[in-house]
């Protein structure tokens, strides 16, 4: 078998595992590739999950941690009976919900790992600063976990680690010079900014969509969504990289994105009682 037939027959073999592992996110139904064995994802971030437990300073404000698990036990109930209602698979089959809340005031961050596991900073609470804030944020969070987020990033690792690795193969080195010539990792920049971040970007705004609706679902007021991100914007004070550079929206992207998605999800998605 000549060359040209040999990277032909394993473009065809890479594109058959592509479309045979291909799905649909909930609700939004886009398109995703899914290579990675989700159960294992879910085991390995239980794991690293009860390393952060035990490195992190963990809070002790008992009161806040509870406002955090009330808000996450509704949410969880109300995912399960939305899917049970449109007669679909619960994509929360599985998971082993947990919360913590880690003393970081600098830090304004939250995130929800594979599986259900989920952290708060203490830092997020001054832009937060009421419940049904705190419930667009652990929403957004939540959705990562429930689109397959980290399965479908690390999926397309895996896809364009192993084309890249074949192109260089079968041009004779042609990628890997570049590189040396240039010190640096010129592909992988490549599809950073060309491939991996769009895709994050698409990934986030999936996110904050998914998160309004199952804010919604479980009766948070989400006309308070936008709000978080002005007071995100204003506590940047300006110092967000280009959308391009970075694999998040930009806060006035996402402002201008959620106004025009409220309405429909509050009519839409009700709260389930």
């Amino acid at each position: 078998m000549n060359r040209r037939n040999f990277i032909q027959l394993v473009g065809c073999g890479c594109l058959s595992l592509g479309v045979h592992n291909c799905t649909t996110a909930p609700i939004t139904d886009r398109k995703q590739l899914k290579l990675i064995p989700e159960h294992k994802l879910n085991a390995q971030a239980a794991k690293a999950y009860e390393k952060v437990k035990k490195k992190a300073k963990l809070s002790n404000d008992i009161k806040k941690l509870e406002e955090i698990k009330k808000i996450g036990k509704r949410i969880e109930i109300v995912i399960s009976k939305y899917f049970e209602s449109q007669k679909k698979v619960d994509p929360t089959i599985g998971f082993e919900w947990e919360y913590i809340l880690i003393d970081n005031d600098k830090m304004m961050n939250a995130w929800c790992m594979p599986g259900g596991k989920i952290a708060v900073y203490s830092g997020i609470l001054k832009i937060t600063k009421n419940t049904n804030a705190l419930a667009a944020v652990m929403g957004h969070e939540i959705a990562h976990a429930v689109a397959k987020h980290s399965v479908e990033r690390m999926s397309r690792a895996v896809l364009i680690q192993s084309s890249v690795s074949l192109i260089d193969i079968f041009s004779g080195g042609k990628l890997s010079q570049v590189n040396r010539s240039t010190g640096m990792d010129t592909v992988g920049y490549v599809a950073q900014l060309g491939i991996m971040n769009p895709f994050s970007r698409k990934e986030e705004t999936e996110a904050d969509y998914l998160g309004m609706i199952f804010a919604s679902l479980a009766g948070y007021d989400i006309r308070e969504t936008p709000k978080i991100w002005e007071r995100m914007k204003l506590e940047n004070k300006g110092k967000e990289p280009p959308q391009f550079l970075s694999t998040h929206p930009s806060s006035s992207s996402r402002i201008k994105s959620i106004n025009e998605w409220m309405n429909e999800i509050i009519i839409k998605y009700p709260p389930i009682t």
